[in-house]
């Protein structure tokens, strides 16, 4: 893609392409590492206690939601329209935590109630217990204050440091399938050493201080980011549910093979995000559509190169990952290729496109109305004991493509991409 000034100005390109190359690494990073370890912890463990971990994982993805609040959304936006500004910087920092730590202690006292209640979890409830650690961790990591500031590079290197703490410790410690409760033990340590890197850059190396404030301020902050909050709940309904509704009629086996290909699956997905995190701050304050519509067709054409090679290749990597050739985890991973057809569009129209041009409630409705439907379809197939991994991974396909055509619909409805 050629670059001028009427596209984006050097300045802004060379720190749209730093932050890209740093979150690029650190995705690469991020899901690399676990692959690494996958086939190790596959072998001693066996499939049936990977499942378990994997459920488990799952289950705790609920809590980091509701202690992310979508701020990673509204406040990494805040702090982007507030960059230079000490004091409402400050006031940010301050009440996103305030509100994280009261939100932390909700989401505990709802893990004890479900595993005193529910018998699917209290036979296990050390994992759950062990693999709330990382919750608390990725409480107080704000990787919204580095992307709102567009110092990515911060956060790759705290999660060099992560990454590679919990990677070394699960070759040394897992030796045995007795070991499988270290796992979530190692993972959340590493994340607390990240969390405790962050503080100190944020707090020492940047110069920003917590300051008390006012209970109309938290209000405020809490509204703003309610909406955002809705659609990251909306999302997690036809992402994450999909392994836990399974792991809750299903055996960890079946858990387990499902989970080989979606964790293929989260890695591609995964590796769009760094585009998604910078230009979502940059086009919130320059408004530059005309960048954004030579960006989009480079990248949604990228992504079908790649899921056709990747398809072609599926049975390798399945095996690259597990060390056997799991029919189950291919045929499900090659459908969610299909998926990631519509997913990569999808992701770009909205936030960095729609919710940072001001119509954030067109990029959150889509997910509430996809999210709809597939809690619809999914209580239709659990009620009539259909629920397996292929018609779950079929149902993803429908509600991916509802989100993707309500977002193309509000471009079209806007006229976004007549204004450039």
């Amino acid at each position: 893609m050629k670059i001028d000034a009427e596209i984006i100005n050097k300045e802004d390109f060379k720190t749209i392409l730093n932050n890209f190359f740093s979150l690029t690494l650190l995705k690469v990073l991020t899901y690399i590492l676990p692959l690494i370890t996958f086939p190790y912890l596959i072998r001693v463990l066996g499939v049936e206690k990977f499942g378990l971990i994997m459920f488990a994982q799952a289950t705790m993805y609920y809590f980091e939601i509701v202690v992310d609040f979508g701020f990673n959304l509204s406040a990494t936006r805040e702090v982007a329209l507030n960059a230079k500004k000490v004091n409402k910087l400050n006031e940010i920092i301050s009440a996103v935590f305030s509100i994280k730590c009261f939100l932390l202690i909700i989401s505990f006292l709802i893990l004890f109630i479900v595993l005193s209640i529910f018998d699917r979890f209290t036979d296990d409830y050390l994992i759950y217990y062990y693999s709330f650690l990382k919750v608390i961790a990725i409480t107080f990591f704000p990787v919204w204050f580095f992307q709102g500031i567009e110092k990515m590079k911060y956060v790759t290197y705290i999660n060099i440091v992560s990454k590679s703490i919990y990677t070394v410790l699960i070759f040394v410690f897992i030796q045995t399938e007795s070991d499988y409760l270290l796992v979530p033990l190692i993972n959340g340590f590493g994340f607390f050493i990240g969390s405790l890197l962050a503080l100190y850059y944020v707090f020492k190396h940047f110069k920003h201080v917590f300051v008390f404030n006012s209970f109309a301020i938290i209000k405020q902050h809490f509204i703003d980011s309610s909406m955002f909050f809705l659609s990251r709940v909306s999302v997690s309904l036809y992402t994450s549910s999909n392994t836990f509704v399974l792991g809750l009629v299903a055996s960890n086996l079946t858990v387990g093979y499902y989970a080989i290909a979606e964790k293929l699956y989260m890695v591609i997905r995964q590796l769009y995000q760094p585009i998604v995190q910078v230009i979502y701050p940059y086009i919130s304050k320059s408004k530059n559509l005309v960048f954004f519509k030579k960006l989009y067709p480079v990248v949604v054409l990228l992504n079908f190169i790649g899921v056709y090679i990747l398809w072609v290749f599926a049975p390798e990597l399945i095996y690259l990952v597990s060390k056997e050739y799991f029919l189950e985890s291919i045929k499900v991973f090659r459908i969610l290729l299909v998926v990631s057809c519509i997913v990569v569009p999808s992701i770009l129209i909205g936030y960095p496109f729609l919710a940072a041009l001001g119509f954030k409630n067109e990029a959150n409705y889509s997910t509430i109305i996809g999210s709809l439907f597939h809690v619809v379809i999914l209580g239709i197939l659990y009620f009539s004991n259909l629920i397996n991994m292929y018609n779950i991974v079929y149902l993803l396909l429908a509600t991916e493509s509802i989100v993707l055509l309500y977002r193309y619909y509000a471009v079209y409805k806007n006229k976004l991409f007549q204004i450039a």
